[in-house]
């Protein structure tokens, strides 16, 4: 419609043409309006108390310019990056031609990896003999070892102040809670 008119027109305008002229029912004109200024392809501005629309082709011509300019400098850039790609790997290619040799020292490599995981493999198995391991399990044993005896040392504080508190004795306190008869800290 703006296009063909080349004109600028209100909101209440384009509502008494678009029926006429487009076929577009009268209620769906605002949100056919809306979704084309969405997208860019109609213009709007309020003017006072009025919003005006409005749609010229050269300006569509423009756009369509502008985004086939961007895809031609991508696809330059694109077969810059492609020619580059292709020399490296002419340039790859030089001394790496099919022989004997090579084949043998490809087949040479193959024989060492395969060496190098059973020796891996083999390392893994006497792990638990490092003494860096070993010593890391010390440490670790001392950490849980002394936590351990931190909450053994709560539970006999709560079972006193219980014992004080409350009266109870110690066996009934033990029976309630699951305690066992040998629960002692840890040597």
């Amino acid at each position: 419609l703006c296009f063909a008119q080349k004109d600028v027109f209100q909101l209440k305008d384009i509502e008494k043409i678009a029926p006429k002229e487009k076929g577009i029912t009268s209620m769906s004109v605002k949100e056919i309006l809306q979704s084309l200024v969405d997208d860019g392809m109609v213009d709007t501005d309020r003017i006072g108390t009025s919003n005006y629309f409005w749609a010229f082709p050269s300006k569509a011509l423009h756009a369509r310019k502008r985004k086939l300019e961007e895809l031609e400098s991508q696809l330059a850039e694109s077969s810059q990056k492609k020619e580059a790609l292709q020399k490296s790997i002419e340039k790859s290619k030089i001394g790496r031609e099919d022989t004997a040799e090579r084949a043998a020292l490809i087949e040479e490599l193959a024989a060492l990896r395969q060496k190098k995981e059973q020796l891996k493999a083999e390392i893994d198995k006497y792990r638990e003999c490092d003494p860096d391991v070993v010593e890391e399990m010390r440490q670790t044993n001392k950490v849980a070892k002394d936590a351990a005896n931190r909450w053994t040392d709560n539970i006999f504080s709560i079972k006193s102040w219980a014992k004080r508190k409350f009266g109870f004795e110690e066996s009934r306190i033990d029976k309630s809670f699951g305690i066992p008869e040998d629960f002692d800290y840890i040597d």
